[in-house]
């Protein structure tokens, strides 16, 4: 019997017995805007269009709206504004309420004024939205709270290590870490500033003061202090031009953690002349950076060196000066800045809760310091814990299924092919958030992780003063699937705690497009086995925009996605996709992605241009750039587990075209094309995949082991990679239907028997409409167990009852979760927009 029916956003309620539909009707196109996020915003947020991320919601104006010194704020329930609350005027372009807002809809305008607020302007536009009452309710404390109860004494920058210092220090030398602390600041302790280039290498700088700072804090020997204050007294005797301190913005930051370190850890020993010399350091960063920052950071969607390094840096050196007499005026608001721009765009662009970084996990270890320390110092003396962010409630769970221990990486941005294991940076994420929160996942991948987490310096002083402990068992109840749905993946498994014996697939399909450190591959996947690639997105992350970059790296034709012309997406926003549907269960995992928008032209961001123009290459066709006919591309992804992959593509253009669908291998593909059969083997891991392509018209398979631009470092470790196209041409629609078999060695794969559109092959029968002329059709069925997929029109028969479909078009899964037999169906989830204008 049918057990019990579940239903899945933009479903009517569902039963287990037979209903009659209701009457089919014609499905509306799906209208798509011009993107979901702004690079730089355009519009204010939030608006009726915008899902919230948390409650409360932070007010953002564009920069280019305000047109005064700073800007007040009005929000009421009512649209006349004859309850409105009017907040005191801002700096920047965001207001921060700091209290959760009552469920309903509200009103709220902006308008510029003077510093006083006493000419104001007239009022902007209303603009409203809607608070639900499902929207996570988040509240940090307002900054005055946050400022009654920061120190006046120091050191204060690890003033959240205060409980556990003494006892540290105590136990010190039998600390495992002990050693290396103490060959870190041994390094240091042998530098000779007076010889050096002092501002050649201003990282060298910022990471000696790191580890004397740790190692002086922890075991009180003077050589250590000694040594902050030869680095201080250096560097007072030849400040740095402005030149060299703002070359770039990680030489200011790293400048200034110098300077600050030793500051705040011996200020009670230094000269008067010292602390002057660091302070205005400090200031001339404070003064230089946030004339650039204020109202920009708060609009960008996501400045990389900003959250990675400069922010945190930057808030401690205001940290460090907001109380001191001849700084405050200046030191005080920009600490403000600081911390309300954390509560409003943290930790994850303010526009992610899922835990994993939308912009790659290649680039996460670089933010990993910040992500630990800001949130140890605003909840210390804030006294509220900033780690309830939902963002930081699901990281452990995404660290394990997206960068699994004992595996390369699953997903996708600049330098994430790089590694067989996790870096120990994220390691140490993992350590820290398990001694925090007790968050299971986190606890696991740290167990699992800790010979990394012990080679890691940037977090070693909390581990050394941190005396918590925390449980390392995988939680029973693990999915085999994880969908992202604000930052656009999916990450399926196989046996997540069985390296050896995982198959792992991440497939993206996001909102926030391609650039940064994201690359241009919506609908694309990647596919692992034991922890190493089976088919995955090529190129060598040598540069970030250098022609092999922009052509064989970042380029759509890299990853395992499709062309169109032999056009790809463009790196902006614009090129967006988005994981429309997933659903999971113990026999099958299941993904939607929609990228029929993501082929939408060139890239007209200036920072492109200029890479391009650089790079000598021109966005034309021939170079796989410019607009498309594309009208539909919807590629559905199953992973039927154990070992099989399914996907499903429907690809749809306003007139013929050519389709390029792509696969990337490490190694050369063996194609027997008359049965459209492609074979890979691993023989080092001991494994191999058998891949079938089925498809609505013919296919002409190629590969090549050359790039489009080879790397500009050649050699064995980068060698040449291997790139399949199965082209189909001349066509306005068609379809593919793909089969991924992969086997141990020594294993066989199983032989599909096509029969019409039925496929059967060991405990499988699919049944796929390839007919591009026809509605899309999709059903899966097991043999042995009553596990039923099903897309399209049709209702299916499910355990012997027959299941009406609540919508036509819908997915539906029929598999055991939690041990029991249930029904999932789902529409398609509109995407959360930041900037989304209907």
């Amino acid at each position: 019997m049918l057990a019990l029916a579940v239903c899945w956003l933009g479903c009517p309620a569902c039963s287990d017995e037979a209903v009659e539909p209701e009457p089919s009707v014609p499905q509306p196109e799906t209208t798509y805007p011009d993107a979901y996020q702004d690079k730089v915003r355009t519009q204010p947020y939030p608006k009726i269009s915008n899902e919230l991320i948390v409650n409360p919601v932070p007010f953002l104006v564009p920069q280019a709206m305000k047109t005064g010194e700073r800007l007040q704020y009005a929000l009421s329930r009512t649209e006349d504004f004859e309850d409105a609350e009017i907040s005191e005027p801002q700096d920047g372009c965001m207001y921060n309420l700091h209290r959760a807002l009552d469920t309903g809809t509200w009103y709220w305008r902006f308008r510029s004024t003077d510093a006083e607020g006493a000419s104001p302007g007239a009022w902007s536009e209303t603009y409203a939205f809607e608070v639900k009452s499902e929207t996570p309710v988040f509240i940090t404390p307002p900054f005055e709270d946050f400022l009654e109860n920061a120190p006046r004494v120091h050191p204060r920058l690890y003033c959240f290590l205060n409980p556990y210092i003494h006892e540290a220090r105590q136990n010190v030398t039998s600390h495992p870490e002990y050693r290396q602390l103490t060959a870190r600041a041994s390094i240091a302790l042998e530098a000779d500033y007076g010889t050096m280039d002092l501002y050649a290498d201003a990282e060298t700088l910022r990471q000696h003061a790191t580890w004397l700072y740790h190692a002086y804090y922890l075991l009180q020997d003077e050589r250590y202090a000694d040594k902050l204050v030869e680095l201080l007294d250096a560097m007072l005797a030849l400040p740095p031009t402005d030149t060299q301190l703002f070359t770039d913005n990680f030489t200011t930051s790293a400048l200034t953690l110098a300077h600050a370190a030793v500051y705040d850890l011996l200020y009670g020993r230094l000269t008067a002349t010292q602390r002057s010399g660091a302070e205005e350091l400090m200031m001339r960063a404070l003064r230089h950076s946030y004339q650039e920052q204020c109202g920009v950071e708060e609009n960008h969607i996501f400045d990389n060196h900003f959250w990675q390094q400069n922010m945190r840096i930057l808030t401690q050196a205001a940290f460090l000066l907001y109380d001191k007499a001849e700084y405050a005026d200046e030191a005080l608001p920009i600490l403000k800045y600081y911390y309300e721009l954390w509560t409003a765009r943290a930790p994850a662009s303010g526009f992610n809760r899922d835990g994993i970084w939308h912009n790659g996990t290649g680039y996460f270890p670089a933010n990993v310091k910040t992500l630990a320390y800001m949130p140890a110092l605003f909840s210390y003396v804030a006294r509220f814990d900033f780690l309830q962010h939902p963002w930081y409630r699901n990281a452990g769970r995404a660290l394990a299924y997206t960068n699994p221990p004992d595996s390369k990486s699953t997903g996708f941005g600049d330098n994430s092919e790089n590694g067989d294991q996790p870096n120990r940076l994220t390691a140490a994420f993992a350590d820290y958030l398990a001694r925090e929160t007790g968050d299971a996942y986190a606890g696991w991948y740290a167990g699992e992780c800790q010979s990394l987490v012990r080679q890691d310096y940037e977090l070693r002083l909390y581990r050394m003063c941190s005396n918590r402990t925390y449980e390392s068992a995988l939680p029973e109840d693990a999915a085999k699937m994880v969908w992202y749905s604000d930052a656009g993946e999916v990450s399926m498994h196989s046996h997540l705690g069985d390296a050896g014996n995982d198959l792992a697939l991440s497939f993206r399909s996001s909102t926030f497009g391609s650039g940064s450190h994201t690359t241009a591959s919506q609908n694309a996947f990647n596919l692992l086995f034991k922890g190493h690639d089976v088919y995955r997105s090529t190129g060598y992350y040598q540069a970030f925009a250098d022609a092999h970059n922009l052509m064989s790296y970042r380029h759509t034709r890299a990853h395992n996605t499709i062309l169109v012309n032999g056009i790809g997406q463009p790196y902006s926003t614009e090129g967006y996709g988005s994981i429309v549907r997933a659903l999971g269960g113990n026999h099958i995992s299941y993904a939607l992605g929609d990228a029929s928008h993501a082929y939408c032209g060139i890239s007209e961001d200036p920072m492109w241009v200029n890479y391009f123009a650089q790079a000598g290459i021109t966005q034309t066709p021939d170079n796989g750039f410019g607009e498309t006919p594309l009208t539909r591309y919807r590629r559905h992804v199953l992973m039927l587990h154990p070992r099989t992959v399914l996907i499903y593509d429907e690809l749809e253009a306003s007139e013929p075209v050519r389709w390029d669908w792509l696969l990337h291998s490490p190694v050369r593909f063996d194609i027997n094309e008359a049965e459209q059969v492609l074979s890979t083997a691993d023989e080092a891991d001991g494994f191999y995949a058998v891949t079938q392509l089925f498809g609505s018209s013919e296919m002409d398979i190629t590969q090549t082991d050359q790039f489009a631009v080879p790397p500009a470092t050649g050699g064995a470790e980068y060698p040449n990679q291997w790139h399949l196209t199965a082209c189909t041409d001349n066509q306005p629609a068609t379809r593919y239907l793909v089969l991924i078999q992969v086997c141990e060695a020594g294993e066989s794969p199983y032989i599909i028997r096509r029969d019409g559109d039925t496929f059967t092959w060991g405990d499988w029968t699919v049944e796929a409409c390839l007919n591009a002329s026809d509605s899309p059709r999709l059903v899966v069925r097991h043999h042995t167990e009553p596990v039923v997929f099903s897309y399209g029109e049709e209702s299916p028969v499910i355990d012997g009852v027959p299941y009406l479909r609540q919508e036509a078009s819908s997915s539906l899964l029929y598999d055991e979760t939690d041990g029991e037999y249930q029904v999932m169906e789902m529409t398609d989830r509109a995407p959360i927009a930041t900037r989304k204008g209907f």
